[in-house]
């Protein structure tokens, strides 16, 4: 069982900085595809943001393109990132981290961490 914790959310102002972390217990997450979601009141969650296990393919959702950097910690293979860069209101959301075996082809979630931008 991976069990995993976010930490880092927060109020932010438009325009400013935060980086959001997530612990994995136990799990070494660099066999795991792992990815950051979102959900905003009332709408469906989203993928932000994805490193694929093996390649090390990133990828996007376009709302966040060059103002997002998710990346794995390299010297803690039980942890992963998510810079986020010039914050909009519109990035104001619950933000979860996922973990998903490609050998097992299970998902793993996060509890999530509140993000709100407004001044």
């Amino acid at each position: 069982q991976v069990q995993l914790v976010e930490s880092g959310g927060g109020l932010v102002q438009p325009g400013g900085s935060t980086r959001l972390s997530c612990l994995a217990s136990e799990s070494n997450l660099s066999l795991f595809t792992v990815a950051w979601y979102r959900q905003a009141p009332g709408g469906e969650r989203e993928l932000v943001a994805r490193i694929t296990t093996r390649r090390e393919t990133k990828n996007y959702a376009d709302s966040v393109a060059g103002r997002f950097t998710i990346s794995r910690d390299p010297r803690n293979t039980h942890r992963i990132y998510l810079q986020m860069n010039g914050l909009k209101p519109e990035d104001s959301a619950v933000y979860y981290c996922n973990a998903y075996s490609p050998y097992t082809q299970r998902d793993y979630w996060g509890q999530g961490t509140q993000v709100t931008v407004s001044s």
